[in-house]
């Protein structure tokens, strides 16, 4: 299978998995057709920079630079990828998931 085909298959997948967790996600190169430069992977998900990896030999440090080199600013950059017979996993920095925690702990105290 070439990695076009498999790139949007692990894509489509994803964002099925993310929508039945109650996200409105859909691929970025659905409705434009044709990926652009630092364009996110999948997109319906406010302030988050979506990377998708589906293969068995990931570099993660590969792949987490270059969902910092395509956000935007006000983006957190995050890369959900997967093996084989495994969950998807996503990984972000630290400084971006401590962001999301104090958030999340400061309204619950509302």
């Amino acid at each position: 299978m070439n990695s076009k085909q498999k790139g949007k298959r692990g894509e489509l997948e994803l964002s099925h998995k993310l929508n039945e967790l109650g996200f409105n996600t859909r691929r970025s190169v659905q409705y434009c057709g044709k990926a652009e430069e630092g364009m996110a992977d999948l997109v319906g998900i406010p302030g988050v920079h979506i990377e998708c990896k589906r293969n068995e030999r990931l570099n993660i440090n590969e792949a987490m630079d270059q969902a910092i080199r395509d956000c935007k600013d006000d983006e957190s950059p995050m890369v959900f990828h997967r093996k084989n017979n495994k969950p998807w996993l996503v990984t972000m920095t630290l400084k971006d998931w401590a962001y999301r925690e104090l958030c999340r702990l400061e309204a619950e105290r509302k």
